[in-house]
């Protein structure tokens, strides 16, 4: 078993629930049930409806969409 520091977007996760108010799931079922499928274009509707930053909706969707893959 190996420990250590959360590493890729989930190291953003801290920073976005603190800064934004908003647990992480609550933003993972957003961008689940949004029509937008696209890496770039659910990037852009976080920034532009919700307020986000750049660096946080990349990190949000990117996290969602590989768990997508996976499951």
């Amino acid at each position: 078993m190996t420990t250590g520091a959360v590493k890729g977007p989930a190291s953003y996760f801290p920073s976005i629930e603190k800064k934004y108010g908003r647990p992480i799931s609550e933003w993972q079922d957003l961008i689940r049930k949004s029509p937008l499928k696209k890496h770039v274009e659910l990037v852009t509707w976080l920034k532009t409806e919700h307020g986000l930053g750049h660096g946080h909706a990349n990190a949000l969707v990117a996290h969602t969409l590989a768990e997508s893959r996976t499951s």
